[in-house]
């Protein structure tokens, strides 16, 4: 090996390439031999993938167990509002609360709730007899333990110029029950039963009450409807995968009978089907437990598998046919393995970035080790099962047979004496052929459409403006939406849309959204509650809510009592022997915990309720009161806390939804920095970064558009966006940047016909495949469509339209190309013109 010098250039930047030039050089060895080895025992390469498939998905159904606490798995797993949490429950613990309207402050815990809704233009306070008949049902249900009851009336009419706003009229109420269960593992079996018939209940009253509409929610709903979606996609499912095999046979086939390869397109498919459910089975085997999210990764793997395979079969077409078959595998494999195993490694690198310890949000740790695994045993199924179909279907066509019937195909002159349709279908392409063709497999119906027509529009002159105008227009619309982006804590979007769960959110929001849920505000520290600088703080951390407070009420007591308590004993011996013993007061006996030393009484800690009057976006709101309430904690006099069950899904959760997706970027970043003097070629890890950066801002300020939230389903998209922009640009821009041709025109051209066919190959299974999707309904796969749907229509325009005209304009340049071959051919004269004059009498000769 022979490294020339460029006049001018430094000497490391001769070390630079040698490095590149080994390194490619060695990738490529690698893949070679094992292209030969997988060749040589394609049977054994075959039956180890086979055995572990049946070994592990038998695993798979025999320990399938669903995920029972959606809390884990949507929650932030380190947030402050778990701490507040613990915190409250310790000072004020549920059963201490049992009989008061807020005893759910703490926990969820078992309850069930119903909305009744009068018909439009009726008022719900005239139907009394119906909302006391539903009361009563519930009421006299066994095995219940009702807490309390709490009435909220929603749609509220008041009486014109009413002083003490009176209400004049309701459109709805809603009926709480709390069930105790104390954590014990027998009383919340009887909860569980109990909230089972509460929704029989319900559903058997709204058949006898016709005038009332009644929407019912018990705490076991929201996980219901949750694992609904994976019952509801399960068919779908099924279609996607044979929409996805019909794409990639037909895809796959040509007129040739001896070239086309349908078979090799399906059996692509479902190699990358049987790696999917070897690592299904690998997850169950460790204890991991299902849950809908991870509907998503037979999706994310076919898009990365199904790559690989359409390359593979590019490279088998890009070989030559006068090669041994075995030959023919190795240099398919030295072509293509080398990009397919740097784009699965940052598939892993992304994924496990996710998995790390940096991410707060569980079903997005689980789905990203599931997909870890998955994409290992995906690579690992590719090189060695569908390798070794390569290898048999290989071997047929060296043999000459059908690949279809796998059949002896007949010689030209039999096929001449035969009927249109016969030789139709028995042709090998020997009539199209012509003398100085030598790639038969140029007849491929894409390969041609690209190099006779696509290709040559694309790069015309005329069109270039208008893809100019395209991109500044595709920018535009994505920087417009990265600006209006908004975090998903509602748990809705996760759910099945037809969910009783959806229809209860949506009605509790028309009409129940003027005021947040109930606040728990905790003094965890001894106060001075007779001082007056203290009693003035209180009042001003409580304005702008709506307060149940037994300081206000015991101020109001003395102020109407006419009583002074301006120090310690006397205003704890009053509210002690005299305000907490009064029937109308005596409920706030359980928010306040006294402590005593010797004759001494104190006051260690209490509890207020907040409600704050919202507006129509009730969730985004109660975020913005946390958000204000908790630096008051760490700078007023007075130590707090504030808690609500709600807090627990959206403390955070915008910046615990957002850190896997910048790490995951952070990393494929940092790699292609790292081996930017390392890899082919710098400028193709350069355009690679711009490419990525682009489709992946395009797709989350489209999707931000299309009302998409940052959940954690889309956050995974997001990943996976990176990792599939990626998977494809790579080996177009690397094709492109290592060409010899004379122009920019003619090398992206060439990229074009050598990886146009699988990239569009690929997309358009995947995008197809996504269709199902739609008629599922549930709001979690429409995320996941409209996610995966944007990730493959933008990566098909950059690849299709904005690249190949970019790239005629930008670096690199050719011209050192064009220049080293016009030094050859001046040398090539001259060795002619030399041959001449030694022997001028045999020009011609020469």
């Amino acid at each position: 090996m022979c490294f020339l010098r460029r006049p001018g250039a430094p000497a490391s930047w001769i070390w630079w390439r040698m490095l590149r030039q080994v390194l490619r050089r060695g990738l490529q060895s690698f893949c070679h031999r094992l292209g030969l080895c997988v060749s040589r025992h394609p049977v054994f390469f075959l039956t180890v993938p086979a055995v572990l498939t049946i070994t592990f998905g038998l695993s798979a159904l025999n320990r399938f167990q669903p995920e029972g606490d959606l809390e884990r798995l949507v929650a932030p797993s380190h947030s402050l509002a778990k701490i507040e949490r613990s915190l409250a429950s310790s000072l004020f613990p549920l059963d201490q609360s049992k009989s008061q309207l807020y005893s759910d402050l703490h926990t969820p815990g078992r309850y069930g709730r119903v909305i009744l809704l009068s018909p439009p233009g009726d008022n719900i306070l005239l139907q009394a007899e119906g909302i006391l008949q539903t009361h009563r049902a519930v009421l006299e249900m066994k095995d219940g333990r009702n807490s309390f009851i709490g009435h909220q009336l929603g749609g509220v009419v008041e009486v014109p110029n009413s002083k003490d706003q009176r209400v004049k009229s309701a459109r709805a109420i809603q009926i709480t029950y709390y069930l105790q269960t104390y954590g014990s593992a027998t009383q919340d079996l009887i909860g569980e039963k109990w909230e089972n018939e509460f929704c029989k209940l319900m559903r058997k009253l709204q058949e006898e009450h016709q005038e009332l509409q009644l929407y019912s929610l018990a705490s076991f709903s929201l996980w219901r409807d949750f694992h609904k979606t994976s019952i509801l996609a399960r068919s779908k499912v099924l279609v996607s995968l044979v929409l996805i095999l019909t794409t990639a046979t037909l895809s796959s086939s040509m007129k040739d009978c001896l070239r086309s390869k349908p078979f090799l397109g399906l059996l692509g498919v479902l190699t990358v089907c049987i790696s999917i459910i070897t690592a299904a089975g690998i997850f169950f085997i460790t204890d991991g437990k299902y849950n809908s999210t991870l509907l998503g990764i037979p999706f994310f793997a076919m898009g990365h598998g199904t790559k690989g395979v359409f390359e593979l079969l590019s490279g088998w077409r890009r070989t030559k046919e006068n090669l041994p078959f075995k030959d023919r595998v190795a240099d398919a494999y030295s072509d293509v393995m080398v990009t397919y195993t740097m784009t699965s490694s940052l598939y892993f690198i992304t994924f496990g970035m996710g998995a790390s310890p940096f991410t707060n949000i569980e079903a997005v740790k689980i789905f990203c080790q599931n997909m870890c695994v998955s994409i290992l045993l995906n690579y690992f199924y590719i090189f060695s099962f569908f390798g070794s179909c390569l290898v048999f279907a290989g071997q047929l066509e060296q043999n000459r047979y059908h690949s279809i019937f796998c059949c002896k195909i007949p010689s030209a002159e039999y096929l001449d004496r035969k009927p249109v349709w016969f030789q139709t279908v028995m042709s090998d392409g020997h009539q199209q052929t012509s003398h100085h063709e030598t790639n038969p497999y140029q007849h491929h119906f894409i390969q041609h459409f690209l190099r006779e027509h696509y290709n040559e529009w694309i790069t015309n002159i005329y069109v270039k403006p208008f893809v100019v105008i395209l991109y500044l227009i595709y920018a535009s619309f994505s920087f417009m939406g990265c600006l209006q982006i908004s975090d998903g804590a509602n748990i809705i979007n996760l759910l099945a849309s037809d969910s009783p769960s959806i229809s209860y959110a949506m009605v509790q929001q028309k009409y129940f959204s003027n005021y947040s849920p109930v606040i728990g505000f905790y003094v965890y520290e001894p106060l001075e509650y007779w001082n007056s600088s203290v009693q003035e703080d209180l009042r001003r951390l409580c304005s702008g809510f709506t307060a149940v407070s037994w300081v206000e009420q015991y101020y109001q007591f003395l102020k109407v009592s006419n009583i002074s308590a301006n120090n310690k004993s006397d205003f704890i011996s009053v509210l002690q022997s005299s305000f907490l013993k009064k029937p109308e007061f005596q409920h706030f006996r359980n928010d306040i915990i006294f402590s005593k030393a010797g004759d001494e009484n104190n006051i260690i800690a209490s509890r207020l309720y907040l409600v704050a009057r919202t507006s129509r976006d009730k969730q985004k709101e109660v975020i913005e009161v946390l958000e204000k309430l908790r630096p008051l904690s760490l700078s007023k006099s007075i130590r707090f806390i504030v808690f609500n069950p709600s807090f627990v899904f959206t403390d955070h959760y915008s910046l615990s939804v957002t850190v896997p997706v910048l790490i995951a970027g952070f990393g494929v970043l940092l790699m292609l920095i790292l081996t930017f003097f390392l890899v082919i070629h710098p400028l193709g890890n350069f355009w690679l970064i711009l490419s990525v950066t682009s489709i992946e801002l395009g797709v989350l300020g489209l999707m931000t558009l299309w009302n998409v939230d940052m959940d954690c389903i889309s956050i995974l998209c997001l990943i996976y966006t990176l990792n599939f922009a990626i998977d494809h640009c790579a080996p177009l821009l690397y094709t492109f940047v290592l060409a010899t041709e004379h122009t920019r025109t003619q090398c992206i051209k060439s990229s074009l016909q050598e990886h146009g066919t699988a990239i569009l190959q690929n997309v358009t299974s995947f995008l197809i495949g996504l269709v199902p999707l739609l008629f599922v309904p549930s709001n979690l796969t429409f995320t996941l469509f409209k996610c995966l749907l944007l990730t493959g229509g933008c990566t098909l325009l950059h690849c299709f339209v904005i690249l190949p005209v970019f790239l005629t304009f930008f670096p690199p340049s050719k011209k050192h190309h064009k220049k080293k071959k016009r030094a050859k051919r001046k040398e090539r004269e001259e060795i002619e013109c030399i041959e001449i004059q030694e022997n001028p009498d045999h020009v011609t000769t020469v």
